[in-house]
């Protein structure tokens, strides 16, 4: 659940006349198609334009593999995102997203019945932030479901870190699987020095497992059953970073409810992360079940080190 975005690409920097690419984009359809493209059904909750430009979307989610029944139409504007480089190469963002239709996401929007019967429920900070409504949307939902799964991604241009902490502290006890990355939202939500604490904190809070990745390091991870590291895999092509933490998010939720162990599932959101990372855009390679577990099994990707792109 969460806000689609319209995403506006260029590889120049703005100006008048320069082309750009179209796509379709967020933190919540990044995760929905890369949970898809791991094996699972999957639903997408968020509010679009009731117009062409909503239909186009939606044909966009379903061709990506992910039910569009839960979707919501209302009249307004539908949320943007230019991305580009700016005269050294680097890649910057800026959104147009206040009072988008994608932020009247509220608590009426979640169906007990539905978010009750799922395999996992996942949702993350920049939900919480762009609305009221949507946080409470949020929360309802963790309240009803049976795996609630709380990504962070602590955003300062939405929010403060004052709320992002009160959010996570609010969500933490609710969640079967949190994730956060380590050391921007470890230290700054959690005031904690190490993954392993970071991990430690969650779970005293209430949290039943954690994976706090540590951009190319790799994973930390903590359930009841113990304590895990997990080693990053380097990318075979780096194009885009776009949607590389929504991968892992995405395909490490899906393998839990599919039934493979916390630390295999990680391995897979760590090879999926790792491929994302060749295409332009949120959604613009999303790789398969098969091309996962293939990079994931890979001799090279057996040794220490790699490159998994930070999760913010």
């Amino acid at each position: 659940m969460g806000e689609i975005l319209l995403e506006v690409a260029t590889d120049v920097p703005f100006g008048h006349g320069v082309p750009a690419q179209l796509g379709i984009s967020g933190d919540a359809l990044n995760v929905a198609a890369s949970a898809a493209a791991a094996g699972a059904r999957v639903g997408l909750l968020a509010v679009l334009t009731d117009d062409d430009l909503g239909q186009a979307i939606t044909a966009r989610i379903r061709g990506l593999g992910v039910s569009t029944e839960l979707l919501k139409y209302r009249s307004g504007q539908q949320g943007v995102y230019l991305v580009h480089c700016d005269p050294d190469g680097q890649r910057e963002f800026s959104y147009a997203r206040s009072g988008s239709v994608g932020s009247s996401l509220g608590p009426d929007d979640v169906d007990p019945a539905v978010f009750a019967a799922a395999g996992a429920v996942i949702a993350g900070g920049i939900a919480c932030a762009i609305s009221a409504s949507s946080r409470a949307a949020v929360v309802k939902a963790a309240q009803v479901s049976s795996r609630f799964v709380f990504d962070p991604n602590y955003r300062p241009r939405l929010t403060t870190v004052e709320e992002a902490t009160a959010v996570l502290a609010e969500l933490a006890p609710k969640a079967f699987l949190v994730t956060p990355s380590f050391p921007g939202e470890t230290s700054a939500l959690l005031a904690t020095s190490s993954p392993q604490e970071a991990a430690a904190k969650l779970r005293s809070l209430g949290t039943a497992n954690i994976a706090v990745t540590c951009g190319a390091e790799g994973i930390q991870l903590e359930s009841e059953t113990g304590s895990a590291w997990i080693d990053s895999i380097p990318a075979p092509a780096v194009v885009d970073q776009t949607g590389a933490g929504d991968a892992f998010v995405g395909t490490l939720t899906a393998r839990l409810v599919l039934g493979d162990a916390l630390s295999d599932a990680a391995r897979y959101g760590a090879a999926a992360a790792s491929l994302v990372v060749g295409g332009k855009g949120g959604t613009g390679f999303i790789p398969t079940l098969a091309q996962t577990r293939a990079h994931a099994a890979s001799p090279a990707n057996a040794l220490n080190g790699g490159g998994l792109p930070s999760h913010v």
